[in-house]
């Protein structure tokens, strides 16, 4: 959840400045994430094609002269199977009720279905926080269609008396209107200094959002019932003794947890050519992010049924 007092970092502000937080919200693979890097300008959340990436709660932060926003990107809220997504769910209602507006995610590929309406419905509790509709993916889908969309998140709002400050067509991929997003969210922040140091992009550990960039890795190209089952942690991160000041070699040791021996050997890959492939990717998306030569060592290990088990789940972080 975003901090209940946040420090002030300027002295010197001009008295129209906002700053305030938003939740975005919506089912698994809604855009949220990807919608987070890019009003951000860089990347802060991992993304991928598979449903329920995110695991923690993001925030990514957007300064410009007039305001700052801090953007709450949380898991896609889903009806929970295991232990750790009854915790995803409770993490993302926790959430809520904490920051300035809830920015629903609605894609425009798809229609609007049960699990649109159900998160809608809790969205509608929410009595005294600003509601955004935000009809991601529109470059998936053709003008006609994007139409029809954005009228049925209007007919929703009705439905479920709902009253939609914005409903705005993204595209977070082409860019399309995500800067109009941004202009039109600073009004609805409340006046205020920044809560954030200029500079700062993110307030996730190193360590945290590293393992979530080896998880990023790891997920790709996997079949469809393992990306649940992997977790990451981070056991040790520091720069390598007796290096040179100009030539710096950050040293990450991490472990790949699995549910069971056979998906281990799927993420190992035959004769460890999968892992080298994962650990080549996070290895560079981590050099990108610290600005640092990585040696990434990676180590998989099974934790059987760790979605499921309160004490694995507290030792992952959840």
């Amino acid at each position: 959840m975003p901090p209940p007092a946040p420090p002030v970092f300027a002295t010197d502000v001009d008295a129209d400045h906002r700053s305030g937080f938003v939740s975005f919200v919506g089912r698994p693979n809604a855009g949220k994430s990807t919608l987070t890097n890019a009003l951000v300008g860089t990347k802060v959340a991992i993304t991928s094609d598979k449903p329920q990436t995110t695991r923690t709660v993001v925030r990514g932060i957007v300064h410009r002269s007039d305001a700052q926003l801090v953007l709450v990107d949380t898991p896609g809220v889903h009806r929970p199977r295991t232990l750790l997504g009854e915790r995803l769910n409770d993490l993302v209602a926790a959430t809520w009720g904490e920051v300035d507006v809830v920015a629903v995610c609605f894609p425009a590929d798809e229609k609007i279905g049960p699990g649109d309406r159900f998160i809608a419905a809790e969205v509608a509790k929410l009595k005294h926080t600003v509601k955004v509709a935000v009809a991601t993916k529109t470059d998936l889908a053709g003008p006609e269609r994007i139409g029809e969309h954005l009228m049925a998140i209007s007919a929703l709002g009705t439905d479920l008396d709902i009253e939609w400050a914005e409903i705005v067509p993204v595209s977070a991929t082409a860019g399309d209107q995500v800067g109009l997003l941004a202009d039109l969210l600073v009004p609805l922040m409340p006046p205020g200094p920044p809560l954030y140091p200029e500079g700062e992009l993110t307030d996730s550990p190193e360590e945290v959002l590293v393992a979530e960039l080896i998880r990023e890795a790891a997920l790709d190209g996997v079949r469809d019932e393992l990306p649940h089952s992997i977790a990451v942690l981070v056991e040790e991160m520091e720069l390598r003794e007796d290096r040179p000041a100009d030539k710096p070699l950050l040293d990450v040791h991490a472990i790949l947890f699995v549910e069971r021996d056979s998906q281990k050997g799927i993420v190992i890959g035959r004769k460890g050519a999968r892992l080298r492939q994962v650990g080549t990717a996070a290895r560079q998306q981590i050099q990108t992010l610290l600005g640092t030569p990585v040696h990434l060592d990676l180590r998989v290990k099974v934790a059987k049924d760790w979605q499921r088990d309160p004490r694995q789940l507290r030792k992952l972080g959840f």
